[in-house]
Parts: C-alpha cells; sequence; structure tokens
C-alpha cells in the first residue's frame, strides 16, 4: 500500500519529545483495513517514508484514532523544515519483519 499525504509538522512533548505529521482520517482508515496484517505490536505500522529528497524507514503510531509519522531532527535538517511547516510525506506500508 502505498499513501500521500500533507500535513503540518507539530511537536509532542511527552518524555520522550518528537515530531509529527498526521495522517488524515481517510488515509489512516485505509492503513488500519491492513493494520493486523503488518503490524508488529501496539499498533506500530512499519513503512517506508519519503519527503523531499529524503527516504527512511519507521514506524507510524496510533493516536486518538488516526496514525502519525515522526519525523527525527535528521529528517527535518536534510529537508530545511521546522515545527509548523506543511510537508507533504509518501509512504510504503511495509510486511511486518
Amino acid at each position: 500500500m502505498q499513501l500521500e499525504v500533507t500535513g503540518e509538522i507539530w511537536h509532542w512533548r511527552g518524555p520522550a519529545p518528537y515530531h509529527f505529521v498526521t495522517v488524515p482520517e481517510p488515509e489512516s482508515a485505509a492503513i488500519k483495513g491492513v493494520a493486523s496484517a503488518v503490524t508488529y505490536g501496539w499498533g506500530m505500522i512499519p513503512v517506508e517514508v519519503s519527503t523531499g529528497g529524503t527516504s527512511w524507514v519507521t514506524a507510524l503510531w496510533p493516536k486518538d484514532g488516526l496514525y502519525v509519522v515522526p519525523l527525527r531532527k535528521w529528517v527535518r535538517e536534510a529537508e530545511g523544515v521546522e515545527l509548523g511547516d506543511t510537508i507533504t510525506v509518501r509512504l510504503t506500508v511495509l510486511p511486518p519483519r
């Protein structure tokens, strides 16, 4: 499954702070449809993500009935994006390892 989503970068200040982009409801619903076949636990969905010229492998996190894409610092620096910017990410859902 491949999806392209656009969203604003936001920051969660939990015990391990992260920056995220939220996957909108229609795309989150599509991911939920395959979640049981690909999750490796805790609802995490393995994906390959790309934005601009940067690609990486990570996992989508479930949050408030949707999924969120974590954006590590090195990704934000490589793409010159920051909190509040709107970006487009391409997601490829991967089979579990």
